[in-house]
């Protein structure tokens, strides 16, 4: 994990005392309102419909026991008892006092975390693989790439006041964990015919208002040019970008109208002026990758007749086994999927109570550290095969076991009217109510891996274009609808939703859910055919049949 040099820590001591006089100037009334927004967008403080709300980085989503400890105590001291994690990898606190911010922010400084540039038209953050640096499928760990571009972007002079928020996603692996096709820059670590390890690079994805695949910019880029090949890009959106209507800033939008061969053209114009000024020397590369070593894992370790014995004995350990832990590039280790979508919780909530029983269960066995999820979930990577049992016993008795990753119940939801000024309809009870309805663990087992996302306005916070099952909150008339996608896919084999029909009703939408599973249940040419599969093999108009039959 990457540790802040003298340099980082006083740059982000002197960046709260900045923030702290501000806020206190503008409580005394010494500041306007509009020049206050900008100054707090850039320390991640948005005012939403009860409360501000203060959105702190996570870096790649990698977290330190002291690091999560910290957010406990500011959940317990600042806050209403919990934060949520995000798509984003970033952890949201919903119910901060204004004043007291400026002393949360001094909080995560005493760690190594902030919040600059959370929010705003600006670099946000970058964000990768939770299984970035022990997953089989990995080329090569993606973090130490990640942190390069973070130290980069952070308080980038040039690009403060992009046309809109710009947002970059790091993968090593084979297959995409980190929705790399649906951001503004993303970029995979491949190998060439030659056997060199660089990227290719992709330029104009994004989702919400309107979500667009990105587009391959550059097929092979050597690692020496990263920054610089970065940098020509977001030189050229800050050039062309529209800035006279925020609906069409995006840079998806600018390589939609322009062409991505334009694009390319002004990229590579751009970067030629530039790309020898700002080389990553193979001496920063090798420092970096220092900084994410791995941990002294135990050699030629196996779980042993224990292990065994417990899965055959103890079918709800077996079930959590099979669903909730993920291979691991070392034998004997697994990486463990902490579930925060206990059926009575809203997803993505964590209590501060939780938070330090975590900090102490990954002190225990996983070295000390936790991962964020892009599926509102956490990781501890690198368990023992062997104290898998004992750690999943202690996991249910904090409700952090649900048997449910990728599944029906594993929903990505967004906080919607209960918490955000910007929302039409509420996400949670819907969450809440597809949990009611899918009761039976069996029987979501039974589904297979399928993927929820809910929203509850045009922003797409929850990425419902590309979930299996998309549900988007629209408002007619003072009056919550949902709208439903069906076929979306984040991964390699990106895919935006296809509309269902016409808006259904709140009282309808959960009914309706039932009925898209009955269908594919009915309809899949056998049980283990995947949700996506069959509706890839039948198309939607079967899904609508039944679920618009009755108009």
């Amino acid at each position: 994990m990457y540790q802040y040099t003298d340099k980082d820590q006083t740059l982000i001591n002197e960046r709260v005392d900045q923030f702290r006089d501000q806020t206190q100037r503008f409580l005394k009334g010494e500041i306007a309102d509009d020049k206050y927004r900008a100054l707090r967008l850039m320390n991640g403080v948005y005012i939403q419909t009860h409360s501000p709300l203060l959105r702190v980085a996570g870096p790649y989503g990698l977290l330190s026991c002291a690091q999560i400890r910290k957010l406990a105590s500011i959940a317990r001291d600042y806050d209403k008892n919990f934060c949520h994690f995000t798509t984003r990898q970033n952890i949201q606190f919903n119910w901060p006092a204004l004043e007291r911010i400026p002393y949360i922010l001094e909080e995560l400084a005493s760690v190594q975390m902030h919040a600059i540039q959370t929010s705003g038209n600006c670099l946000r953050n970058t964000t990768s693989d939770q299984l970035a640096g022990v997953a089989k499928d990995e080329l090569e760990d993606p973090r130490p790439y990640c942190e390069i571009i973070r130290q980069w972007t952070i308080l980038h002079p040039e690009f403060a006041y992009l046309p809109r928020k710009f947002k970059i996603a790091v993968s090593g692996s084979a297959q995409d964990r980190a929705a790399t096709h649906f951001h503004d820059i993303g970029l995979h670590l491949v190998k060439n015919d030659a056997g060199e390890i660089g990227f290719k690079v992709l330029v104009g994805g994004g989702l919400g208002r309107t979500p667009i695949i990105g587009q391959v910019i550059r097929p092979f880029l050597e690692k020496k040019h990263l920054l610089s090949y970065l940098e020509a890009i977001l030189r050229v959106y800050n050039i062309y970008g529209r800035r006279d209507n925020k609906y069409k800033a995006r840079i998806k939008i600018l390589v939609r109208e322009t062409g991505i061969a334009e694009i390319t053209k002004k990229v590579e114009a751009e970067w030629h002026l530039i790309k020898d000024q700002l080389e990553v020397s193979e001496q920063t590369i090798t420092d970096m990758c220092a900084q994410f070593a791995d941990p002294a894992y135990q050699k030629d370790l196996t779980a042993g007749a224990d292990y065994a014995q417990q899965l055959n004995d103890n079918i709800a350990f077996k079930t959590w086994d099979k669903h909730n832990t993920a291979g691991h590039k070392t034998d004997g280790y697994r990486a463990v999927y902490v579930s925060l979508k206990a059926p009575d919780s809203p997803p993505g909530d964590c209590s501060d109570t939780q938070l330090d029983a975590l900090a102490g269960l990954a002190d225990s066995y996983s070295f000390g550290m936790i991962r964020a999820t892009h599926r509102q979930n956490l990781v501890l990577a690198d368990v023992k095969e062997a104290d898998l049992f004992t750690l999943w016993q202690k996991l249910d008795a904090l409700k952090l076991a649900t048997a449910n990753i990728n599944s029906a119940t594993d929903i990505i939801c967004c906080p919607g009217i209960d918490y955000c000024g910007l929302a039409n309809t509420s996400s949670i009870d819907i969450a809440q109510g597809i949990n009611d309805t899918l009761d039976s663990i069996d029987y979501i087992h039974d589904l297979g891996e399928l993927k929820i996302n809910i929203s509850g306005c045009m922003n797409g916070c929850a990425h419902q274009s590309v979930g299996h099952i998309g549900i988007l909150g629209v408002d007619k008339k003072g009056v919550e609808w949902y709208q439903v996608t069906l076929g979306g896919s984040s991964e390699n084999d990106a895919t935006i939703g296809e509309r269902l029909g016409p808006a259904v009703s709140k009282q309808d939408i959960v009914p309706v859910i039932k009925q898209i599973l009955e269908v594919y249940l009915e309809l899949r040419s056998h049980e283990d055919e995947a949700f996506l599969t069959t509706f890839r093999r039948i198309g939607v108009n079967p899904f609508k049949e039944k679920v618009y039959a009755a108009d």
